[in-house]
C-alpha cells in the first residue's frame, strides 16, 4: 500500500486515517455520509476544524485525478485542495480500489440547498446558480480543460457578495488539452446542459425544486449564456474609427467590460491596414480574478472576486475621507493599509466567535455595508458601520445558520443517512 500526501505539515492528521479499511466500514466520530449520487463511496470526515471529503475509486483513477487537481489548482482555477492518495490497497490478499482524499470547501453549498423550496432562507436561484456555473466552464474551457461531466452534482457554490462562484469538485472524466477545439467546447456544452436538467428534474420530483424554477426552461438558458460570456472574452470587435480619441475610447470601454466580469487582459491586437479603415481589436483574457488580485495586493485578503470589488468600492470611499481632512494626496496603497487597521478589521474583531464563524470574514463585511445602506433608507440618515454591526448581529448573523460545513438535509430522491456513530 501506498499513501502520498501533499503539504503533509498542513495536514498531520490524514496519516492517521484508517486508510487499509474499505471506505464503507469506517467506524470514526465526525464522519458523514455525502448525500447525492455518487460513482464511489464518498465519505466526509472531521479531523478538528479540518474537514476532508475521501472518495474510494480505481487506483488508476485516483492518481490520475489527484494530478488534474493539482494542475487545476496550479491554474489558478476554483476547485478544491487535494489532499492525499492511497493506492495498492487489498482485502484477504485481492486488490481493491484507492482512496482520494481532498479538503472540504469551507463555506460552500450544494446545489440543492440554493434551490430548494424548504431549504436554507438564501437569495439565490436558478439565475445566479447558472451564471456561476457557466463562468466556471467558461475558465476552465480557456484553459484548455475539458470537463465531459459538468453538472450541478460535481459543482460547489460559495456566497459572493450578492452573488455566487462555483468550484468543480469532481474531474475523473476530464481531459487537458493545449486548446479547446469549438467541437469539443460543444460538447462539454451539451453534456452541461443535460446534466443540468436532469439534476433540476430529480430535485422537482422530489418536491424540493423552487415553485418559480422550471428545469427545461432553465437548462435551456446554459448556451445562450456561454455563448455570450465566450463572446466577450474572446471576440473579435471590428468597427471603422472616427478618430484616434474613437479607437482609444472603444479600447477603454472593451478592457472595463473585461474588468467588469473580473478577467483581466494579457494581451490585445488592435489590427488596421492602409486600405481599410476598420480597426478589429482582439483580447487575450488571462484568468479570473482582476479584483481579488488587486485587493489581495493591496491588502493581503484573499476574497472571492465579486467580495473583492464590494471591498475596493469601500476602500475608494474611505480614501476620500481621508483626503477630506488633509491637503496632502493619500496614495491608495497607504489608504488601502489604513482601511485594513482602522475600518476592517476592528469591525471584524467585534463579532461574537461564534457567529463569525457562520460566514466568512469578507462576506460578512458585505453584508454589513448593505445592512448598512438600507439601515439608513430606514432611519432616513447616514450611520456608521459600528451603528450597524450592531442591528446586522441581532437581526441578520444571529439568524443565519453556520455554513461553514454544511451537512445537506436528506431529499425524497435520497433517503435519510445519519453521521456514522
Amino acid at each position: 500500500m501506498r499513501q502520498h500526501i501533499a503539504r503533509p505539515t498542513y495536514h498531520p492528521d490524514v496519516a492517521d486515517l484508517p486508510v487499509a479499511v474499505r471506505l464503507a466500514d469506517w467506524d470514526l466520530p465526525g464522519i458523514h455520509r455525502v448525500l447525492g449520487v455518487h460513482r464511489h463511496e464518498v465519505k466526509l470526515v472531521e479531523l478538528g476544524d479540518v474537514s476532508y471529503v475521501v472518495k474510494e475509486l480505481p487506483d488508476e483513477l485516483a492518481d490520475r485525478e489527484y494530478r488534474l487537481l493539482r494542475e487545476l489548482a496550479e491554474g489558478g482555477l476554483p476547485t478544491v485542495e487535494v489532499v492525499a492518495t492511497v493506492t495498492g490497497r487489498s482485502e484477504d490478499g485481492f486488490p481493491v480500489d484507492g482512496l482520494l482524499i481532498t479538503r472540504h470547501l469551507d463555506y460552500s453549498l450544494p446545489y440543492r440547498s440554493l434551490l430548494s423550496g424548504r431549504g436554507l432562507s438564501i437569495p439565490f436561484l436558478g439565475d445566479r446558480m447558472l451564471d456561476a456555473l457557466v463562468g466556471l466552464l467558461v475558465r476552465l474551457h480557456l484553459a484548455g480543460f475539458f470537463w465531459g461531466d459538468c453538472s450541478l452534482s460535481n459543482t460547489l457554490f460559495r456566497r459572493d457578495a450578492g452573488t455566487l462562484s462555483a468550484y468543480i469538485i469532481d474531474v475523473e472524466t476530464g481531459e487537458r488539452h493545449e486548446r479547446l477545439t469549438d467541437g469539443q467546447r460543444s460538447l462539454d456544452l451539451m453534456i452541461a446542459t443535460d446534466n443540468v436538467a436532469g439534476g433540476l428534474l430529480d430535485l422537482q420530483e422530489a418536491g424540493r425544486l423552487a415553485a418559480a424554477i422550471d428545469p427545461f426552461t432553465v437548462a435551456q438558458t446554459i448556451e445562450d449564456r456561454y455563448a455570450r460570456l465566450w463572446s466577450e472574452l474572446t471576440g473579435a470587435e471590428e468597427f471603422d474609427p472616427t478618430g484616434p480619441a474613437d479607437t482609444h475610447l472603444r479600447l477603454r470601454r472593451r478592457l472595463d467590460r473585461l474588468h467588469g466580469l473580473g478577467f483581466d487582459v494579457e494581451e490585445l491586437d488592435v489590427v488596421s491596414s492602409d486600405g481599410d479603415p476598420s480597426i478589429r481589436i482582439v483580447p487575450r483574457v488571462v484568468e479570473h480574478g482582476f479584483h481579488a488580485e488587486r485587493l489581495k495586493g493591496l491588502t493581503g485578503l484573499v476574497t472571492e472576486e465579486n467580495q473583492a470589488r464590494r471591498m475596493l468600492d469601500d476602500i475608494r470611499e474611505y480614501t476620500t475621507e481621508l483626503q477630506s481632512s488633509t491637503t496632502v494626496p493619500v496614495p491608495e496603497n497607504v489608504a488601502a493599509v489604513r482601511w485594513l487597521d482602522r475600518r476592517f478589521e476592528p469591525i471584524i474583531a467585534a463579532i461574537p466567535g461564534h457567529l463569525l464563524v457562520r460566514l466568512e470574514a469578507a462576506e460578512i463585511f458585505h453584508q454589513l455595508l448593505e445592512h448598512r445602506w438600507y439601515l439608513a433608507e430606514r432611519l432616513g440618515h447616514d450611520v456608521t458601520l459600528e451603528e450597524a454591526l450592531r442591528s446586522y448581529l441581532d437581526e441578520i448573523l444571529a439568524t443565519s445558520p453556520d455554513e461553514r460545513l454544511h451537512i445537506d438535509e436528506p431529499t425524497a430522491e435520497i433517503p435519510r443517512t445519519e453521521p456514522v456513530p
